[in-house]
């Protein structure tokens, strides 16, 4: 089969030649260019707002593409390796719903890591699937969860042999990746498919050195976070599939949930970083990893902090991890990993990705250049210098063991009542609760609450996380089942 040209960008193609043709709008968006609102105008540039139109002709229909989008994500799927691509404007929540929507129904099940991002349990939710969750190895001085072991897997099927697939992260949040040729093979040998979140993983399929790309190791899906490591705009991901998955079926399982309005913005961002990944991806995160390793050296250098790489490797759970990362431990300076988040923003205009209650990510990307770097060293050394303290009284982020009850689906729609947060102990939980980022849930609909998950939450509230999920705000009530 002839290589396609990845130098070409379909849909941004077509945009460019609609917006020479000055045709007069009688059709949505009713902002009609920017006309109608040139506050819009202002904020976004006039180019900007001229290319949010609506699906017609020229421009094709991402609901059921046959002209330029379609051959965009042809383009992709090339790019990528893949036997199908889908452009999605729902961001990577909307590709991983859709992933888990195409493999399992009301019932099934589905063998997953705990530490997953809550579109995952938001699918299951949705569908009705049943989780099966393999309890991650954790690293109990860095206070973070790991990926699945091969054996842990193993066992999962050989327990779940009517499971239908098999969701791994590729990699986790900090970086860290399971083998994932190894649980493809597993799930292929059992009848089950092999689904990967790789909304962190994006790079994989372009750099050398990096962990395996799911489709490189035969998974069956794969949900990629163009907007981070890719470069497109923020909410445009891909939705990737291999040879055992049939397009029509997926394709009709994301027009339940995706819009039927996609923005040509988002869309032609897709079309543009796919084309720059392909052209010159190599190139450009070799020089991110540079960077990074540059980053984890010096940060290394500063007493207190932990900013961990390779060295984790041990072959299982911890098969490979991702250099691009730039987690960081802070612990050894008296500080939550939230607290140093806080401090970089607010005392040095730092906005790193995300801190929990022992680490920080900043993520290190094409955008960045060594000038950013050498601030964001030099702002950690200075609040080691300014804040730091002792350790005692810290706790580290754990992963505690879930008590699954009943399914997700059942506790989330069930007859609830809202109670103070210590009365909920030993009841089942009906809702979500999460730090945000990562997104990774505390507790989901169908478990039980523990006495250790309440002093997590508690801690994590004084120290300043993000927490959302609970119907109450200030996540003094949760709603649980009712009993009787």
């Amino acid at each position: 089969m002839k290589a396609l040209q990845q130098e070409r960008a379909p849909i941004y193609e077509a945009l460019e030649r609609f917006r020479q043709m000055r045709v007069v709008p009688f059709d949505v968006p009713g902002h009609k260019r920017g006309r109608g609102n040139p506050e819009l105008v202002q904020l976004l540039g006039e180019q900007c707002v001229s290319m949010d139109v609506n699906s017609m002709k020229p421009l094709d229909n991402l609901c059921h593409p046959i002209s330029v989008i379609r051959d965009a994500e042809r383009l992709a799927a090339e790019a990528f390796g893949a036997a199908n691509a889908f452009l999605m404007v729902g961001g990577t929540t909307s590709a991983v719903q859709s992933m888990v929507l195409s493999v399992a129904k009301r019932g099934e099940k589905i063998i997953l890591p705990r530490n997953v991002h809550r579109s995952v349990m938001g699918a299951m939710v949705l569908c009705g699937a049943v989780p099966v969750y393999v309890n991650p190895e954790c690293d109990s001085d860095l206070g973070i969860p790991l990926g699945m072991s091969v054996a842990a897997v193993e066992r999962a099927i050989r327990e779940n042999p009517d499971a239908k697939a098999v969701l791994v992260n590729n990699p986790t949040y900090y970086g860290v990746c399971s083998d994932l040729r190894a649980i493809v093979r597993l799930a292929h040998e059992h009848g089950m498919l092999c689904l990967a979140d790789e909304a962190h993983g994006t790079h994989f399929y372009f750099g050398e050195g990096l962990p395996v790309s799911a489709m490189a190791a035969g998974a069956d899906m794969a949900s990629v976070s163009m907007h981070k490591s890719g470069g497109s705009l923020t909410q445009s991901s891909l939705l990737l599939t291999g040879p055992a998955m049939q397009e029509g079926h997926v394709r009709q399982i994301i027009n339940l949930t995706q819009t039927t309005s996609a923005s040509y913005l988002l869309l032609s961002s897709l079309d543009i970083s796919r084309r720059n990944l392909a052209l010159r991806g190599k190139s450009d995160f070799e020089r991110v990893v540079r960077l990074a390793e540059y980053a984890r050296r010096e940060i290394n250098e500063i007493d207190g902090y932990y900013a961990f790489s390779r060295e984790l490797v041990n072959g299982d759970s911890v098969f490979d991890f991702d250099v691009t990362k730039l987690s960081v431990n802070t612990l050894d300076v008296g500080l939550a990993g939230i607290e140093v988040y806080d401090l970089l923003r607010d005392e040095y205009d730092i906005q790193i990705e995300f801190g929990d209650l022992g680490n920080i990510l900043a993520y290190v990307s094409v955008g960045d250049r060594p000038r950013e770097i050498e601030r964001l060293v030099s702002a950690l050394s200075e609040v080691r210098r300014r804040f730091g303290r002792t350790k005692a009284n810290l706790m580290a982020q754990e992963y505690i063991d879930p008590q699954v009850v009943v399914s997700p689906q059942d506790a989330f729609y069930a007859p609830k009542e809202s109670l103070p947060l210590r009365e909920t102990e030993g009841r089942v939980c009906s809702e979500f609760v999460m730090c945000y980022p990562p997104g990774i849930p505390i507790l989901a609909p169908g478990e039980r609450i523990t006495a250790e998950i309440l002093d997590y939450i508690e801690y994590a509230k004084e120290k300043g996380c993000s927490m959302t999920g609970p119907e109450n705000p200030e996540i003094e009530r949760l709603n649980v089942l009712k009993e009787g």
